[in-house]
């Protein structure tokens, strides 16, 4: 088993960064591209749903403001999952609003048809209850849908999975 020595992290770390100099790439290119990538994703989502308003982005997670919902966020990429839309209500049975405005978030996002997240969404609600319990997990069109019920309403987190 080889033993990598703090002269040898330094060495190539240093030889990384100097190779990016060289090439003309800023040393944190890698960090600002998937901020910006998931930046431009949220003022995509503005610019198709009506009401939409962008909050402030912290822990990579950009917080997102409608009618609909109560809370709402768009979570960026990160080590295992592509992006994440995130919808609360305070309503223990969602409205339609609220249905329609997730779905078209996902849809937008994980760019597959609107009737499909819809289902998936109004699918892993209806399984709420006392027989399944108060957390879902579920999977449908390659989304990973998981919701959560409660006294205080309803939380719906629609993911992707990375490929391996």
């Amino acid at each position: 088993m080889m033993t990598v020595t703090f002269r040898r992290l330094r060495a190539a770390i240093a030889a990384a960064a100097l190779t990016m100099t060289i090439c003309g790439l800023p040393l944190a290119a890698a960090t600002t591209a998937h901020a910006d990538a998931c930046d431009d994703l949220a003022k995509q989502l503005t610019g198709q749903i009506d009401g939409l308003v962008v909050g402030a982005t912290s822990a990579n997670a950009i917080a997102l403001k409608h009618p609909a919902v109560s809370r709402a966020s768009l979570g960026c990429r990160s080590r295992n999952v592509t992006n994440e839309v995130f919808a609360a209500t305070a309503s223990r049975k969602p409205s339609d609003a609220f249905y329609g405005f997730t779905s078209q978030a996902a849809a937008l996002v994980f760019t597959i048809p609107r009737d499909d997240v819809r289902k998936g969404i109004a699918r892993c609600i209806g399984r709420i209850g006392l027989l399944r319990g108060d957390t879902i997990a579920t999977r449908y069109r390659r989304l990973d849908i998981r919701c959560t019920g409660s006294k205080a309403g309803t939380t719906v987190s629609v993911s992707r999975e990375l490929d391996s």
